[in-house]
C-alpha cells in the first residue's frame, strides 16, 4: 500500500522528524549497540533451533511435576523477588520500545510503503541499536518463562493461554529470527510496546499499589490490540506471498504465524469475554 506523495515542504519536513525519532531510538546506544552485525547471530539461530524445541521440553516438564511436587508443599510468598522480575522484565522492554518503534515509525515516514515494511525492508532493521534489540527480544523470551515458575512456586492457578502462549512465542521468535522474517520488527515492536505496560502493572500488583478502580481490562484490550495487528500483518504478508510477490518470509513461518496470532486473538478474546463481561455465579460472588 502507497500513500500519496507529499507536497515538498511537508515531506522535507517529514524527512526531518524521521531523523528525530532515529536519533531519539539511538539515544544512550553504546559502542556494541551501534556496531552490531546480525549476520553471525542470524547463522547462529538457524544452527540451533533444537535449543528452543529442549527448553520447551523442560519447561512443560517443570510445570507437570513441579506442580505435582507443590501440592504437598505451603506456597512461597515471593512477593518482592516477583515485584523486582516483573520491574526487571518492564524496565528491559520500555528500552526495547525506545530502541525499535522509533526507528520503526520512521522507516514509515522516509518510505511509507507499508509492502516495504512487511515483506521488503533487508536489513533495515536487523543491525545497529534496532537489531541488537529484536535479537534481544529474540532471546528474552527464554527467561519470560520464569514467570510460570513464580506462577508454580506461588500455588496460582495456570491457565492454558498462559504456558500455551510462552511455548508457541518461544519457538515462533526462534524461527522467524534465523528465517529472517521481515515482518518482524513489527511483531518485536508490538511487543515491547505492550510488555513495558503489562509488567509495570504485574509489578504494582505484587506490591499491591494499584490504585483502586485502576480498570485492569486495559491490559487485556491492549493485548487484544497487539493480536488484531498481528492478525492483519499476518493477512498481509499471505496476501503478498499469494499475488507471487517477493516477500521476506517462510511459507513454514507464514503458516506459524496465522495459527499462533489467530489462535492468541481467540484466547485473549475468551479470556476477556469469560473475566469481564461473563455474569458471575452466585457462589464465585459470595466468595
Amino acid at each position: 500500500m502507497k500513500y500519496f506523495p507529499l507536497p515538498e515542504n511537508i515531506a522535507g519536513k517529514m524527512d526531518e522528524l524521521a531523523n528525530k525519532l532515529i536519533a531519539i531510538s539511538q539515544i544512550g546506544a553504546t559502542s556494541f549497540e551501534n556496531s552490531f552485525d546480525h549476520r553471525l547471530f542470524l547463522q547462529w539461530t538457524g544452527e540451533t533451533l533444537h535449543i528452543p524445541a529442549i527448553i520447551v521440553v523442560i519447561y512443560l516438564l517443570f510445570i507437570r511435576y513441579g506442580s505435582q511436587y507443590m501440592e504437598k508443599k505451603a506456597a512461597f510468598d515471593l512477593q518482592y523477588v516477583l515485584a523486582f522480575w516483573n520491574a526487571f522484565l518492564s524496565i528491559f522492554s520500555a528500552i526495547g520500545f525506545l530502541r525499535t518503534v522509533p526507528y520503526c515509525i520512521a522507516v514509515i515516514i522516509k518510505q511509507p510503503d507499508y509492502y516495504h515494511l512487511v515483506c521488503d525492508n533487508g536489513n533495515e532493521f536487523f543491525d545497529g541499536p534496532c537489531g541488537i534489540w529484536m535479537a534481544a527480544f529474540m532471546l528474552s523470551k527464554v527467561p519470560e518463562l520464569i514467570d510460570t515458575v513464580f506462577i508454580v512456586l506461588r500455588k496460582k492457578p495456570l491457565g492454558f493461554l498462559h504456558w500455551y502462549h510462552h511455548v508457541t512465542v518461544l519457538l515462533y521468535c526462534w524461527h522467524a529470527y534465523s528465517t529472517h522474517t521481515g515482518a518482524g520488527i513489527l511483531f518485536c515492536a508490538m511487543n515491547y510496546t505492550v510488555h513495558s505496560i503489562m509488567y509495570a502493572y504485574y509489578c504494582m500488583q505484587a506490591l499491591k499499589c494499584v490504585p483502586k478502580g485502576f480498570p485492569s481490562q486495559i491490559i487485556t484490550l491492549v493485548q487484544i490490540a497487539q493480536m488484531v495487528v498481528g492478525v492483519h500483518v499476518c493477512a498481509t504478508s499471505a496476501y503478498h506471498v499469494y499475488k507471487g510477490h517477493n516477500c521476506d518470509i517462510t511459507e513454514n513461518n507464514l503458516i506459524a504465524a496465522i495459527l499462533m496470532y489467530a489462535s492468541y486473538l481467540y484466547l485473549f478474546c475468551e479470556f476477556a469475554f469469560k473475566r469481564y463481561l461473563m455474569p458471575k455465579k452466585k457462589s464465585e460472588k459470595k466468595a
